[in-house]
Parts: C-alpha cells; sequence; structure tokens
C-alpha cells in the first residue's frame, strides 16, 4: 500500500508542476500566436471558418445564398452523353460505368454510344 501512496503522492506533485508550467508558458504562447496572426493578417473571423472554407490568399469565404444548405446533391442534372444497348447513361463525368467498359473491351467503339 505504501507504493500506491507514493505514486499517488508522485501524480499530485506532477499536476501541480503541469499547471505551473502552463501558467508560465500561457502567456508567452499567446503572444507568439498574436505575432504570427499580425504577421499573417489572420482575424479571429478566418479562425472560426470550417476547413473547407478556407482559401489560401483571400480575406473572406464565398456568399451563400440563404436558407440553402451546402450540399453535394445540389445542382443541376447533368444530361446524359452516352447511351448503352440496354438503355444505361452515362454523363461523359467521373468514371466511365462498367457497361461501357466492357463494350469497349469487346471491341467497340465509345463513340457509338453518343447521344444525339
Amino acid at each position: 500500500m505504501n507504493n500506491l501512496l507514493d505514486i499517488q503522492a508522485q501524480i499530485e506533485k506532477l499536476k501541480k508542476q503541469e499547471q505551473q508550467i502552463k501558467a508560465k508558458d500561457f502567456a508567452k504562447t499567446v503572444q507568439d500566436i498574436q505575432e504570427k496572426m499580425q504577421a499573417f493578417g489572420i482575424t479571429l473571423k478566418d479562425l472560426q471558418l470550417p476547413k473547407s472554407a478556407r482559401r489560401v490568399g483571400t480575406q473572406k469565404a464565398p456568399a451563400k445564398k440563404p436558407g440553402k444548405a451546402a450540399s453535394r446533391s445540389t445542382g443541376s442534372k447533368v444530361p446524359a452523353k452516352y447511351r448503352g444497348v440496354e438503355g444505361q447513361s452515362w454523363s461523359g463525368r467521373g468514371l466511365m460505368p462498367l457497361w461501357l467498359r466492357g463494350l469497349i473491351a469487346e471491341g467497340r467503339s465509345r463513340e457509338e454510344f453518343l447521344v444525339g
């Protein structure tokens, strides 16, 4: 039991040392941060922006339309650029679909399946 009490006393001593070091270094750390913010022109508003909205060299994030939430699914639907023999379609964006890859592997041309 003596070892346990010694360890607990050491833990308390170390916690007090940790608090003292943090208190001592806190003011210096804040000053360093403020100097860097001034050097780079960083404002508190810049620090509050979501990571995806940050842009190097700009001060403001792009304006959003009120009442609309940002979403990957928003936007216009792209018309089909290619249509398969069984009615499959592909806009020509992103990875080539398996049905078109298979037809090309059979020796057919992608241009055969162009719409219009």
